[in-house]
């Protein structure tokens, strides 16, 4: 099997490329190369940088929230696009990495495991996302956290939200997180209920679950590689009176964080509670959240250090590896 890559770019809403957003100028690069899947994500919050906080707060039209697109594919498809990539985008933050197959997981290993599917598929009568969350759940699986893309590509076609329009095709993304073992055991019923999906891998070290600290993210990368460190929460859930994410993203700002980006999903689930997410006459959003710092090792050290503060009883907390990062002003 050839080496599957993801390539994850950050960047300003407004970014432009030749008169163009460098959004449609990257989807479209997608759907000419035929990529497997991609899909286009609107930030919640996030910084860069420069520390210039985006934020659905105080959202306007004059705004430039934080955008994150992902393409997965075969290295050999995916490469070309990288470089363009990294040619044509001038701010923001660009990463490389190549995916694990499920043979080199061991079962005492951790593993996140994402689905692209498209976002209003269903098996029976249920939303697709919503059987794999429930699936997942099943297997003991540590959380999973459902994200909703904007606009993306589907084996090389552009699939685009619409106001008006079923949208079935549009891209969406299950994260999961767990034991390797729990992960592998859900995979060949998962592929069997979602044939269309493209199921991925990556190799993760679980940091903190419920409040209870497992392990540090010291050690897991040399000094001229890069991490991420991630933060699995839930709108509802607050430290001070305000939601973590904010918490999490006011503090790291104020520090030497060179930058942070929030997703709000739509439906998950972690540890053993319920799957959540927005329903109709709900009283608050229940919806997850999930927080993402790429950095060098020492200063992802010292941002998990403020997010262990401020995830005391709940949460799940994961570091990982990026071995290809490039960061720019923004």
């Amino acid at each position: 099997m050839s080496d599957q890559w993801k390539l994850t770019s950050s960047f300003g809403e407004r970014q432009r490329r030749e008169g163009r957003m460098l959004s449609d100028v990257l989807l479209d690069l997608c759907a000419e190369h035929g990529i497997a899947t991609s899909l286009l994500l609107r930030a919640a919050a996030g910084f860069g940088l420069r520390h210039h906080l985006r934020t659905d707060e105080t959202l306007t039209m004059s705004e430039d929230p934080s955008m994150v697109a992902i393409a997965v594919d075969a290295r050999e498809r995916l490469e070309p696009v990288v470089e363009t990539v990294l040619g044509i985008q001038r701010h923001g933050l660009v990463t490389v990495e190549r995916l694990a197959q499920a043979p080199d997981l061991p079962d005492s290993a951790e593993a996140k495991l994402t689905v692209h599917l498209g976002r209003d598929e269903r098996v029976g009568e249920g939303p697709s996302y919503v059987v794999a969350c429930e699936l997942l759940r099943q297997h003991g699986v540590a959380g999973a956290s459902v994200l909703v893309g904007v606009d993306g590509t589907s084996r090389g076609r552009r699939q685009r939200a619409r106001f008006f329009g079923r949208n079935r095709a549009v891209p969406a993304m299950v994260l999961a997180v767990g034991a390797s073992e729990r992960v592998r055991s859900a995979l060949p019923e998962l592929q069997r209920l979602l044939p269309d999906a493209v199921v991925t891998l990556e190799r993760v070290r679980i940091c903190k679950r419920d409040g209870q600290v497992l392990a540090g993210p010291s050690g897991l990368a040399r000094e001229q590689q890069w991490q991420r460190l991630t933060v699995y929460t839930s709108e509802h859930h607050l430290v001070g009176g305000e939601p973590v994410h904010r918490a999490i993203v006011r503090r790291l700002r104020a520090g030497e964080t060179r930058g942070v980006t929030v997703l709000r999903g739509a439906w998950g689930f972690h540890g053993e509670h319920a799957p959540h997410g927005d329903r109709l006459w709900q009283l608050g959003r229940r919806v997850p959240v999930v927080t993402t710092v790429v950095d060098t090792p020492d200063r992802i050290a010292r941002a998990f250090g403020v997010v262990d503060e401020l995830t005391v009883g709940h949460g799940l907390v994961t570091t990982e590896l990026v071995p290809r990062a490039v960061s720019q002003a923004w």
